[in-house]
């Protein structure tokens, strides 16, 4: 060794410094796979249709989740699709058996989604969430306006209430 330069010795000694393999560090990684199960966890639970104070639901003892698809909001002021107000209520009342713009915003919603072979016998599959305090005739016209559109599954959204109490 006595025969090598220093430039020489060095470059050795820190070849077989570097010569070990180098280990993988899991401990980041599986943070973050942690937060990821938790997170993913929390979040797969079953459809809820999202509530909002303007509407009062009524009350059902129905069993059955309501799919996640397009929502038609009624509150005692306007019509919603999707959380974006189309038409007031007033209007809409005035209207004949079709709401001209709810049925415009439901043919663009459609248009920008095809639908698939084996539900078109069935229609697309929409949500309403009416207003307790809202008339039947307007749910009526809404939901005309709806199946109109190509959405024939019409599923109304209510609160579930236990079997064993009285109705509301």
């Amino acid at each position: 060794m006595k025969n090598m330069s220093r430039r020489a010795r060095r470059m050795q000694r820190n070849h077989k410094r570097n010569k070990a393999a180098g280990g993988l560090n899991l401990t980041a990684l599986m943070d973050i796979f942690t937060i990821l199960v938790f997170f993913l966890m929390v979040n797969q639970s079953e459809v809820q249709v999202q509530n909002s104070p303007a509407v009062e639901l009524p009350v059902s003892v129905a069993e059955n989740q309501p799919a996640e698809n397009i929502t038609v909001m009624i509150t005692r002021d306007d019509i919603l699709v999707q959380g974006r107000p189309v038409v007031t209520t007033s209007r809409a009342r005035e209207a004949g058996d079709e709401i001209a713009a709810l049925k415009k915003e439901l043919e663009y919603l459609a248009s920008r989604s095809p639908l698939p072979a084996e539900w078109r016998q069935q229609g697309r599959p929409v949500t309403i969430m009416g207003d307790r305090h809202v008339p039947y005739s307007l749910l009526k016209k809404v939901m005309n306006t709806c199946a109109r559109a190509e959405f024939n599954n019409i599923s109304l959204a209510v609160n579930q209430q236990q079997a064993d109490q009285g109705g509301a």
